[in-house]
């Protein structure tokens, strides 16, 4: 049996000005897969996720997301998506002014399906979800007496709350130290396994996209150009792509 596809592009382009960013990108992601958007800075990434979640509209091309054709959906419909998707952004993006399990609390709240909780069943969720990420002992913590890794843990911890079908990991170990680094790589691995996610983690971490990546695309000069598992793309025909890897 074929593997679900929960995401498919083709023919995604994107120019500011006269910069092509975005050259005829296509691919998709299947239910259960972590998939690796692998390049260095500036080579699209951050771009194709926009357009993914709505966030940037393409200059051309299709991009259907759980059966649903973002570019043309209304804004209710695209609200809709979002709601299944979850993201941990570079730094955590927690709110400075509370505390960790207040940070956690705040999207809950704000969520149809998780207002109709009690009091004491949002508190277990709470610390459910930062047991999952190995932070239960940090509930009541602030986020300026967190490390790095930490911060990271607690903004995964706050996405899992709306429990995500799809995940998005912006650069997850950018500015980490290598041990913390292999932490957050398990990490990805862990939740992936636990709550049956399906991952886009866009990263230029070699070690990362290895430890993580079911499947790597390679973005280079706003295309894709190798796709495959590690292995393939080290022992890639073409030698630019091979050097990428050493």
């Amino acid at each position: 049996m074929d593997k679900e596809r929960i995401l498919h592009i083709s023919g995604l382009s994107k120019s500011f000005g006269d910069q092509q960013v975005i050259d005829r990108v296509g691919f998709s992601l299947y239910r259960g897969e972590n998939l690796v958007l692998l390049g260095r800075s500036g080579t699209g990434k951050s771009v194709i996720v926009k357009c993914i979640v709505g966030l940037m509209e393409p200059d051309a091309g299709e991009i259907n997301v759980f059966g649903t054709d973002v570019v043309s959906c209304s804004e209710k419909e695209l609200n809709r998506i979002r709601t299944r998707i979850g993201f941990l952004f570079q730094e955590g993006a927690l709110y400075d002014s509370m505390n960790i399990g207040e940070n956690l609390l705040f999207p809950a709240r704000r969520n149809s399906r998780l207002r109709k909780l009690g009091e004491k069943e949002l508190q277990e969720l709470v610390l459910r979800n930062l047991e999952s990420v190995g932070l239960s002992d940090a509930v009541d913590k602030m986020p300026g007496e967190l490390s790095g890794g930490m911060k990271k843990r607690a903004g995964l911890a706050r996405t899992l709350m709306l429990s995500p079908e799809m995940i998005i990991y912006d650069e997850p170990t950018t500015g980490l130290d290598p041990f913390t680094s292999e932490a957050i790589n398990e990490l990805i691995l862990k939740v992936r396994r636990e709550y049956k996610t399906s991952s886009i983690i866009i990263t230029h971490d070699i070690r990362c996209a290895e430890a993580t990546g079911d499947r790597l695309l390679l973005l280079h000069g706003g295309r894709i150009v190798a796709e495959g598992d590690i292995r393939a793309l080290r022992d890639h025909p073409d030698p630019e792509v091979r050097n990428y890897f050493k």
